[in-house]
């Protein structure tokens, strides 16, 4: 792996090559996906940076396939990154959170051998209040016939399969963090000359966590279990020490705090939403697969995320992750539901 020292300077290009030259039967493929999702990155950076100045703020005015009303930026960021990736000859197919189906690589485009799928712009409704957002990508290989339009059978497939996952969080500056199955690194993108950098190289989260993610306004639609758990990492109960409770409504924030300091984000199932509120395919898979490679862990309350065997593409599903131990934490309390 690419040593990154006090006087290295590691491009997220100059790291990908490095990685893929650890695998001799690797096509580059892969490798040209990630490229092209750093590149959607900046674009969708740069178009972040402009709200407020451009017309990028606000109500689309229109509603997605959850139900949900799109924000301008939204609609944005899932063109760019459709448009960043369906021309390269790698993918056969994407989904987004954004889009009711899936979205197939056009006829006139070669087709490979790999799916992506992504939630475009996470924490969009926090952008006109300038509150951090972030985009989640996730790729699988596909396992329809090669040289054919992909399927949604090639998305239905566990987290464990992941070849890839990643999240770019646009905030005070913008960082990518990914996976590949060998660690997460982070790279930090310098507006000045225009490339991520790496900066968090083999990222491991704490065992045991400072800091508790959770919308408590749903209390009164938890079970006695979650209240139960809650309690407890609050240490209301004498057995550790208080958790600080630091909820920003936007995933990936939540996430990347807890990621790099220690801690849990917590959605469960509660009776307003028994299945939970966040995607499994767009959300859950990518970051409990970027957790695990830390050294953290993520349940939805009863099994491994990574097991889940999807049968819709827009699935939801209640998600405990972050720091391994209070992760298991919640897996005793919630045994006993």
């Amino acid at each position: 792996m690419v040593q990154n020292t006090a006087t290295s300077v590691v491009t997220i290009d100059r790291f990908i090559v490095e990685q893929e030259k650890r695998f001799p039967e690797a096509t580059g493929a892969l490798s040209g996906i990630l490229y092209d999702l750093a590149v959607a990155a900046k674009m969708i950076a740069n178009k972040v940076r402009l709200a407020g100045l451009a017309d990028v703020l606000g109500a689309q005015g229109t509603a997605n396939v959850q139900g949900e009303i799109q924000q301008k930026l939204d609609v944005i960021a899932n063109t760019i990154l459709v448009k960043a990736l369906d021309h390269g000859g790698r993918l056969c197919a994407m989904a987004s959170e954004e889009e009711e189906g899936i979205i197939v690589v056009p006829d006139k485009f070669q087709r490979g051998n790999y799916v992506a799928l992504f939630d475009p712009l996470d924490g969009s409704s926090n952008i006109d209040v300038n509150i951090p957002v972030g985009t989640i990508f996730s790729v699988l290989r596909r396992v329809s016939p090669a040289g054919g339009p992909g399927t949604v059978e090639d998305m239905l497939q566990p987290g464990l399969r992941q070849v890839a996952a990643g999240y770019v969080i646009y905030g005070s500056s913008t960082m990518l963090v990914y996976t590949t199955g060998h660690g997460a690194h982070g790279f930090t993108l310098d507006p000045a000359i225009g490339e991520f950098l790496l900066s968090h190289p083999d990222i491991r989260i704490p065992e045991r966590g400072r800091f508790l993610s959770v919308n408590d306004s749903y209390e009164k639609y938890w079970t006695e279990p979650v209240k139960a758990l809650m309690r407890h990492y609050r240490g209301m109960n004498g057995r550790r020490d208080p958790m600080n409770v630091r909820y920003v409504g936007s995933l990936v924030a939540d996430f990347h705090r807890n990621l790099l300091g220690g801690g849990l984000f917590a959605y469960p199932a509660n009776t307003k939403s028994p299945t939970g509120k966040l995607r499994l395919l767009y959300e859950c898979n990518p970051l409990a697969f970027i957790c695990e490679q830390a050294g953290g862990a993520a349940i939805d309350g009863r099994q491994r995320i990574l097991d889940i065997q999807p049968t819709e593409l827009h699935q939801r599903a209640p998600y405990f992750v972050g720091s391994k131990a209070d992760v298991e934490a919640a897996a005793d309390y919630l045994a006993q539901a």
